[in-house]
């Protein structure tokens, strides 16, 4: 078997040259010097050796490396140059050059294992899974903010309680737990490792309010067919059932996944994790999700059936009615978009994508973005912007404003209420303003 050489000249086994390293002396390269610095280097060490006897090959240099004396059939073995004309190389691979039986050196040196390195990035280069969980973080605190701030205006004024807000607040509340444990899971596993139990509970508690949201758009989808495709009138739907519907409904379907997750053992972990993996092997995806999963996606289905019937129901409608065509398009296009984002339709749109390349990276981050703030959304236009809010804060501001000024004499009383506001009855509220569509059916009759 052949030897190989080491600078200091110490004998390697053939083909192990992992631990061949730079001679302090003998052999250098290219990189610590210029070209014509190296090689007179080079030729001083080889001048050096002329009074030595022993046949051998002496010390040489081949224009990028000097190689030092090496004896006869031994393959000398050098660390491949850091850099070299300007450009990065694999330093911790080895070159290689051989010594021939009659002390003069091979016309080749294999500098094959030397590999350029890449110049590093200047720019910031995102990964594609932390912009996403970003932007889902940014958007479900901005709604969670929102969502607090519509339950309180709808539960705290009297002027605002009927069946229709009602079924919106639970709603809201969905969104509200949801959120909330989506940061609190996600905030848990970036500072502390989580116990298994602690991780059991706070992803069945989270699959649960999930679940709860997507039925209750159903309970929404259900309760604005009934008003406008049946006509019935919302007061003869007891809240009750709705209520069985929106939190019992996904119960069943929770305790039944988890159950099933108890007995199935836990899959594999994935061979490449994700930098935010959480070390839980329920929260890990696997066929038995399909539990949950299945009915959700149902609820979709039936909620973009809801949707079809009212929007025929609409059109029907505003096409009998005495108004121009261009205008009937924009009621019927409002109406749509203000009824998307309640029904849950946002997820069918987003519900698949591209999985690799560029716009894998786009579709993930609209995805983040869309779903995020869905709750900010439906809060938006179901609260905030409703005209019946907005005018029931309007007249309690009045009001407050004249007590104030009425225990304050001499600054003058202004007594004028919202020009607007009436007070409005049970049956009023339900014939609600908010939905366009309703409002475009008494107009188109």
């Amino acid at each position: 078997m052949k030897e190989f050489t080491n600078l200091d000249g110490s004998d390697l086994v053939a083909g192990d040259s992992s631990n061949s390293r730079e001679s302090s002396g003998e052999g250098f390269f290219l990189s610590t010097d210029s070209n014509e610095s190296a090689e007179m280097r080079c030729l001083m060490q080889r001048q050096s050796e002329g009074l030595l006897t022993d046949a051998a090959c002496p010390s040489f240099f081949d224009s990028v490396s000097c190689w030092p004396r090496t004896p006869p059939a031994t393959l000398a073995v050098l660390p491949c140059f850091s850099e070299f004309k300007g450009l990065q190389y694999d330093s911790t691979q080895n070159a290689t050059r051989y010594c021939n039986m009659d002390g003069t050196w091979d016309n080749y040196t294999n500098y094959d294992a030397c590999h350029h390195l890449p110049a590093p990035s200047t720019v910031t280069d995102f990964d594609p899974i932390e912009l996403p969980t970003f932007i889902y973080f940014v958007g479900y605190t901005i709604s969670l903010c929102a969502l607090v701030l519509a339950v309180t205006v709808l539960i705290y004024f009297k002027d605002l309680r009927c069946l229709r807000n009602t079924i919106h607040v639970n709603l809201f509340l969905t969104y509200i737990m949801s959120s909330s444990l989506w940061i609190l899971i996600l905030s848990l596993q970036m500072t502390t490792k989580q116990e298994q139990v602690g991780c059991i509970f706070l992803v069945t508690i989270f699959h649960y309010f999930s679940t709860t949201n997507f039925f209750w758009m159903l309970v929404e989808g259900l309760y604005l067919y009934m008003l406008v495709v049946q006509t019935f009138s919302g007061d003869n739907l007891r809240f009750r059932k709705y209520a069985v519907i929106g939190w019992g409904g996904p119960l069943v379907f929770v305790v039944a996944w988890a159950i099933t997750k108890c007995f199935h053992s836990p899959d594999s972990p994935p061979e490449h994790p994700n930098k935010l993996e959480i070390e839980c092997s329920w929260m890990r995806e696997s066929h038995i999700d399909w539990i949950i999963q299945g009915p959700t996606c149902a609820v979709l289905i039936i909620n973009l059936l809801f949707l079809l019937r009212i929007m025929w129901v609409l059109i029907t409608k505003l096409r009998s009615a005495n108004t121009v065509e261009t205008r009937q398009y924009r009621k019927a296009s409002k109406a749509l978009l203000v009824l998307i984002p309640l029904l849950g339709i946002t997820y069918l749109i987003v519900i698949y994508g591209p999985n690799e390349g560029v716009g894998s990276h786009i579709f993930a981050v609209s995805r983040a973005a869309l779903l995020s703030t869905q709750g900010f959304v439906v809060s938006l236009l179901y609260c905030f912007l409703n005209s019946e809010v907005r005018q029931t804060l309007r007249h309690h501001f009045y009001r407050w404003r004249d007590e104030r000024n009425i225990l304050r004499p001499g600054k003058g009383s202004n007594h004028n209420r919202s020009k607007d506001y009436s007070p409005r009855s049970r049956t009023e509220s339900i014939r609600t303003v908010e939905y366009s569509v309703v409002m475009l059916r008494s107009t188109a009759s």
